[in-house]
């Protein structure tokens, strides 16, 4: 590297020498390829970073997305308008499903309006990021507007690219010179460059890019185009900010809550969760901290965590700590901000508020645990916590078949998760087992950094899932999955399961299906802060008319009525097989992001996690065993 490093630094000796010359030349008929590349350049560049003492100018223009395949599909066909100024003003504005969206920075200031919502948020330095700590203020400064690379790089690239000219072609009445650029490969290790091939379409009158196309070989192919650019003089201070219509709430929020939302969906673009192939059997051990571990079981992960609240906060922190900060800020930065502008209203307050309700009545070794896994993982405790009390507003199906329902009578309790496929929790899917110093083993189908759960199995043979109702805003108990957690690690028996639910205190509107293997019994419950109900085999509810023996059945719809038709056309012959695919689409959502089928007895379980193209119900199921997983492992 040091050759190359030698290289680079003469290239730009080089590049600072001739190329401001290269990019002045202005008589396209005459220009090689390098100088238009070198001309189109160096005018982006000044959109960015004007000349010194020139006066200040705003660009704008009409950003159309032509393609996005292998980056953000869902890109395609929308338009952006687009003003800058430097060093720090900004404005965008689209159409997206039929709402209207405004962003813009206001030199330090952040901004984001939904007039169809009548809802804005303005991100400040000023206010905190967290409302139980004024003092968490994100002060630093943001910097100016800039390309992806410094402009002493980019302005070095004519030197490091293979150019080819094709034919003109005319964009929007004006011609333009075609130019294919492929990066040489020193350059693209050096400065880090995409290892596809680009196309330039660049305005033969005064060399401005027009159009840009990236292409990889089985990756991405991105279109990009340009309409009506124009550098204009003048523009109204006012247009750099939010202007709110009559009645619009604006929030003031922490720039940083909007900052990280933003390189949160930079960050995701053309992320993709590869397609499990078939199982080997393979598994290994690839890190370890204190008692705990990290495995690879069959292409996946499985955590094993052991000790203290203390102990395994730590482990797990530790052994995930790239996957814990990737659920932070895909829920409270992703989902908590995105959700926000869709429903009108500051879905992080709501969080903290729900949290301050909460806290007094959660068990202290969850909290515990909870800060330790921030302080391993380098997080804000208060972003660890707020992510675990996240509202969990699940639309979910879970069963239960044993006895004459099952070709052997054994007991199969499934458990269908439909809840934001897509948004980026795939990437920090786990296995978790837990062994605590105090309490049973289990083991939690879940996703790094979050504590609770919501589907799980524990060592005595019992199973539970859970849905999501409605009564948002009834915080006044337990979260949800915290029940689910103390279910797992206190109750041995189904009716012990059924009683600490019982008790709670319960906060909003669930739905639960608990299993016992050992009594081969299973129940049904309907619960509120106020109300529980239980639904046992064979009886029916008004939101589940269809009482079957020996199964307890739940879903909502069209859903619920199909999986019912399921269980009836197999009743008698059902296997772990035949359990799997009651899960199908359509009693899976497109939104399936994991599905799960337990064998309480035998402690077998298998989990299927949606990966980039599929709903979970369509991928690999991978097969686990609690009772191998907790055996102590063997001196090596």
């Amino acid at each position: 590297m040091s050759r190359l490093k030698l290289r680079i630094a003469a290239w730009m000796l080089v590049a600072a020498l001739v190329l401001p010359r290269i990019a002045a030349a202005r008589q396209a008929e005459t220009n090689s390829p390098t100088q238009v590349f070198a001309g189109a350049l160096a005018r982006l560049v000044a959109i960015f970073q004007p000349p010194t003492n020139a006066p200040s100018r705003t660009f704008t223009a009409t950003l159309k997305i032509l393609k996005a395949d292998g980056v953000s599909e869902e890109l395609a066909g929308h338009e952006f308008e687009v003003a800058i100024q430097a060093p720090d003003h900004l404005r965008l504005s689209t159409e997206w499903s039929h709402q209207s969206y405004i962003a813009g920075r206001d030199g330090e200031d952040l901004w984001v309006h939904v007039p169809g919502k009548k809802f804005g948020l303005i991100g400040s330095p000023n206010v905190a990021r967290f409302s139980a700590s004024p003092a968490s203020r994100d002060t630093a400064p943001l910097g100016p507007l800039k390309l992806p690379l410094p402009a002493e790089q980019l302005m070095l690239l004519p030197l490091l690219t293979e150019l080819e000219a094709l034919p003109n072609e005319t964009i929007g009445g004006a011609v333009c010179r075609v130019l294919k650029a492929t990066p040489k490969p020193e350059a693209a290790r050096a400065l880090k460059l995409p290892r596809g091939t680009f196309q330039f379409w660049i305005r033969e009158s005064d060399f401005l890019p027009m159009r840009l196309t990236y292409q990889e070989n089985n990756g991405a192919d991105v279109s990009i185009e340009l309409a009506h650019p124009l550098f204009s003089d003048s523009v109204p201070v006012t247009k750099w900010k939010l202007q709110p219509g009559e009645g619009d709430k604006i929030q003031s929020v922490a720039r940083s809550h909007l900052t990280r939302c933003l390189n949160m969906a930079i960050g995701t673009l053309g992320e993709k969760v590869p397609t499990l192939g078939p199982a080997t059997g393979e598994r290994r051990i690839i890190a370890r901290e204190g008692n705990g571990r990290l495995e690879m079981v069959d292409g996946t992960r499985v955590l094993v965590l052991k000790g203290t609240p203390e102990e395994m906060g730590r482990q797990h922190g530790v052994l995930m700590k790239k996957n814990v900060h990737q659920l932070v800020d895909r829920i409270l930065f992703g989902v908590g901000v995105g959700s926000s502008l869709e429903k009108g209203t500051w879905v992080l307050g709501e969080i903290e508020t729900a949290q301050m309700r909460l806290t007094p009545f959660m068990d202290d070794r969850y909290l515990r645990e909870m800060d330790s896994l921030a302080t391993a993982s380098g997080l804000p405790r208060e972003e660890v916590r707020l992510a675990n009390f996240f509202p969990e507003l699940f639309h979910c199906s879970g069963f239960a078949v044993f006895g004459k329902a099952t070709a052997d009578g054994r007991l199969y309790h499934g458990r269908v998760l439909d809840y934001m496929r897509g948004m980026g929790l795939e990437q920090s899917a786990v296995v978790m087992v837990l062994q605590p110093d105090r309490g049973n083993a289990w083991v939690n189908i879940g996703y790094a950094g979050f504590i609770g759960s919501v589907t799980a199995m524990n060592e005595k043979h019992i199973a539970i899932g859970e849905m999501g109702g409605r009564g948002q805003g009834d915080w006044d108990g337990k979260p949800m999955a915290e029940l689910v957690r103390e279910v797992m690690e206190k109750a041995n028996t189904l009716d012990e399961a059924v009683e600490i639910m019982r008790k709670g205190p319960r906060t909003c509107a669930y739905y639960y299906v608990i299993s016992d293997a050992k009594s081969n019994r299973a129940v049904g419950i309907a619960a509120t802060a106020d109300k529980f109900e239980t639904i046992w085999p064979g009886q029916s509810h008004p939101l589940l008319p269809h009482g079957i023996p020996d199964a307890v059945l739940m879903s909502a719809g069209d859903r619920y009525e199909e999986l019912v038709r399921r269980v009836q056309a197999s009743y008698g012959k059902l296997d772990a097989e035949g359990a799997r695919d009651l899960m199908k689409r359509p009693v899976c959502m497109q939104s399936n992001l994991h599905c799960a089928l337990f064998a309480p007895d035998t402690l077998d379980f298998w989990v299927a996690n949606a990966d980039s193209q599929n709903v979970a119900a369509n991928t690999r199921y991978t097969h686990y065993n609690l009772a191998d997983i907790l055996k102590p492992e063997q001196p090596q």
